[in-house]
């Protein structure tokens, strides 16, 4: 008895727990989906099919939509795709992340054999297979052999990122404007007068949507879940009411024969019609790239309790309706608010406004968090990020992607005015997400998940053969309004391609032209080398070597601070680095040189602190790394190759070396014991104090070394930046330097400073202009 009354509240809590976070995700999550019903049947039956007599059309298409519905969001997603996690994160770019680990085909320039010593790096120490799997050794080793397929993995990554991008603009759009067409029926204005009223509102809608983006949706975000579930509710009862009262025996059409006698009856009109139909599964990719907010079994939940058996009665009830009326067609198009009840389809419109706002918001909130990630792995300029909840790390806002997003979709409304074409877009947009997915997602079942070949063909041919029906279907409306997401994807794919191959050739050119660590250790006084009061922080994408840049900024001001810091900040593909991991630290030289390395790392879904906080963060570090070094290493002088790195954790880890800064007196305290600076003749400045925990103790040399880093924090912190042009070298082909010349140098321009200099005072900051020649 006393176990189980012991036992049962852990249980009841840890349930009620999943249950909250189901409860949630139905607002963050499925608000997309949820709408779909507004516009599938009016897209299916726009123009290729006819409703007739018979009913073979419409229970074809309800037996599609069944289908659909049950493999690709049930099956593949909630059974299959969930698992693929990255540390909880899901997502394209997380599945990418994955492969990168397991198998060496990252983009990132700038990768350490101490990034594989992460926690969150690889769950599985040993990645070598054995003799009994050489098909998925032999299938590794190629990746990693060839370079063309690095390049092949990341477009492919990049071309679902792309597609992601263009549901940010083309969901909004046909979630609002359907919801608001059902004004047609309630009004008794002319059809012809319609579109002059739909439009406008429709455009006022997203116009406020994206507007008060940047207030962020922690203010309002606790009423997302109660309004779609408000919205399930409704179309489900009034599903159920429908196949009640119209068509008791539509449930028949779930059966897969009514596909056959759909297709042999309609031939080439009824497999273009699958590009509408193919629209009951958006936002299904939602449910793994919002996978970080939530955990899959309360998403598995969600979907499968709720939104599955509420979205399945309600298009069988839409069906049952149709199936009893078929002279609509002459009046009106076939939609979802002609088979609403007249009496209450003034309250529907209301709410399915609401849930297609929901279901908007999620997508463009999804839109910037995979924005943020491509920026972070070196795929996108830098923008500016900003963070509109203190407790929700998720809630960011781009606004320059804001504004970007909320022109290109009132252009896809105002240029179209109907569903028809703003469901082919769209269609295009998610079938091209979920192809990606399945590419990607087979390459993890061999390399991630260690199992065979043929399982892994299995599920490429599976879904990828149902996938590619639909994409056919929807890439032959090119002309019909599909050109719209490609070229779109287009535009953004030659941004993001543009900056990372600038990118990389930049970084290419700084190690070819990195300093030997030598030539800053045979600078002495005796040239005329200068050593100024403060700590010098050379910002520098290099984990190994002296940058050029500093070499010529020495060049021509022969002087460096008295403790000289080079500092590369970094991504590295995992979601999140602990605190407790965040920096690698060493030392360049003998100890009386004061000159270290600091490498900050990040995971692609990380934030940075504030400047203050970061500044903090680095003088603790090196302070730790002073504390805990051997004092055996400080006077061995390695070469660059053979740094030795420390790891060591950010302020907020509570463990290690603690500073403290406020006005007051010269007295400094390390510890227990206190050290008195004669600087008397200056005026009182900030007090630096550095708390060192009791064990172990510090010797005399470590003391000493830690004071001079106090007084060099006293006297401020600098920041040298690099200003760099970069320029094709004679030579290079024209569409390399197109790309290079004025592509990247365009974006270069218009980007953003690196996060943690941005709100550093412009007298702090040091800029050092050089010319690369790549």
């Amino acid at each position: 008895m006393d176990l189980e009354s012991n036992n049962n509240p852990i249980k009841r809590e840890s349930w009620r727990t999943v249950l909250t976070l189901a409860f949630q995700s139905l607002g963050v999550v499925y608000g997309d989906l949820s709408t779909s019903p507004l516009y599938v049947y009016k897209s299916a039956f726009a123009e290729d099919i006819h409703h007739s007599d018979t009913n073979e059309e419409i229970y074809g298409v309800l037996s599609f939509v069944f289908w659909t519905l049950t493999l690709i969001p049930l099956l593949k997603y909630v059974f299959i795709v969930l698992r693929a996690d990255d540390n909880g994160e899901g997502g394209t770019f997380a599945l990418y992340s994955l492969l990168c680990r397991h198998a060496r085909v990252s983009s990132l320039p700038n990768c350490q054999l101490h990034d594989e010593d992460l926690s969150a790096y690889n769950t599985h120490k040993k990645d070598d297979f054995d003799d009994k799997n050489a098909a998925q050794s032999s299938l590794k080793l190629t990746l990693e052999k060839h370079k063309t397929l690095h390049n092949v993995l990341l477009i492919l990554a990049l071309i679902g990122t792309c597609m992601v991008i263009g549901d940010g603009v083309l969901t909004p759009a046909i979630s609002v404007f359907s919801a608001v067409s059902g004004l047609e029926l309630s009004l008794t204005t002319s059809r012809e007068h319609h579109q002059y009223i739909e439009v406008p509102i429709a455009c006022f809608i997203l116009i406020v949507l994206f507007a008060l983006q940047h207030y962020g949706t922690h203010r309002v975000g606790f009423l997302f879940a109660p309004i779609v579930i408000t919205w399930l509710l409704c179309i489900s009862a009034i599903g159920l009411y429908n196949i009640v009262h119209w068509n008791p025996y539509v449930y028949q059409a779930l059966s897969p024969y009514y596909m056959y006698k759909f297709l042999r009856k309609t031939q080439r009109g009824g497999w273009m019609s699958l590009g509408g139909i193919l629209l009951c599964m958006t936002g299904s990719e939602a449910m793994f790239a919002d996978l970080g907010h939530f955990s899959q079994l309360s998403i598995k939940i969600a979907f499968s309790f709720v939104v599955y058996p509420s979205l399945i009665l309600a298009y069988m009830g839409q069906a049952a309706y149709l199936s009893k009326h078929h002279s609509l067609q002459s009046d009106y198009r076939i939609g979802f608010y002609v088979s609403v009840p007249e009496k209450i389809r003034w309250p529907v419109l209301g709410i399915a406004i609401l849930a297609a706002v929901v279901g908007s918001q999620a997508v463009i909130t999804g839109t910037f968090s995979i924005i943020k990630q491509c920026s972070a792995l070196g795929c996108f300029p830098k923008v500016r990020i900003v963070h509109t909840s203190s407790k929700r790390h998720g809630q960011i806002y781009i606004p320059e992607i804001n504004w970007i997003l909320m022109l290109l979709c009132l252009a896809a409304t105002i240029g179209f005015r109907d569903t028809k074409h703003l469901g082919n877009a769209s269609g295009l947009a998610v079938i091209t997400v979920m192809l990606v997915t399945t590419c990607l997602m087979s390459l993890v079942i061999v390399l991630c998940w260690k199992k065979s070949v043929i399982l892994a063909i299995l599920f490429i041919f599976f879904f990828g053969s149902i996938e590619a029906l639909y994409f056919s279907a929807s890439l032959i409306k090119f002309c019909e309004g599909a050109w719209v997401p490609i070229a779109l994807s287009f535009i953004f794919m030659m941004v993001m391609y543009i900056w990372h191959y600038g990118t990389l050739k930049k970084y290419e050119f700084d190690v070819q032209n990195k300093v030997p660590i030598n030539w800053l250790l045979d600078l002495s006084p005796n040239l005329g080398i200068v050593r100024v009061r403060g700590i010098g922080l050379i910002q520098t994408e290099l984990v190994s070597g002296i940058p050029a840049i500093f070499s010529h900024f020495v060049t021509n001001l022969p002087a460096f601070h008295q403790v000289l810091v080079f500092l590369c900040v970094k991504y590295v593909p995992v979601p999140h680095v602990g605190s407790e991991e965040r920096f690698l630290v060493g030392r360049i030289g003998p100890k009386e040189y004061h000159i270290y390395r600091c490498i900050a790392r990040y995971g692609y879904r990380d934030h940075h602190k504030d400047e203050f906080e970061f500044e903090k963060d680095l003088v603790c570090s090196i302070a730790e790394f002073i504390r805990s070094e051997k004092p055996d290493n400080r006077n061995v002088h390695k070469s660059e190759d053979e740094e030795n790195l420390t790891v060591v954790g950010s302020f907020s880890t509570n463990r290690g070396v603690k500073l403290s800064e406020d006005e007051g007196d010269s007295t400094e305290i390390i510890g227990s014991s206190q050290l008195q600076k004669v600087d008397s003749l200056e005026k009182p400045r900030k007090r630096v104090r550095f708390v060192v925990p009791e064990t172990p103790q510090i010797d005399r040399e470590a003391r000493e070394e830690l004071h001079e880093l106090m007084e060099a924090r006293e006297s401020g912190m600098v920041f040298i930046l690099g200003h760099s042009y970069v320029r094709a070298k004679s030579g290079s082909s024209l569409i390399k330097k197109m790309a290079i010349n004025y592509g990247y140098d365009f974006l270069r321009r218009n980007s953003r400073a690196p996060s943690y200099a941005i709100s550093v005072p412009h007298a702090s900051t040091l800029e050092v202009g050089m010319v690369y020649h790549v």
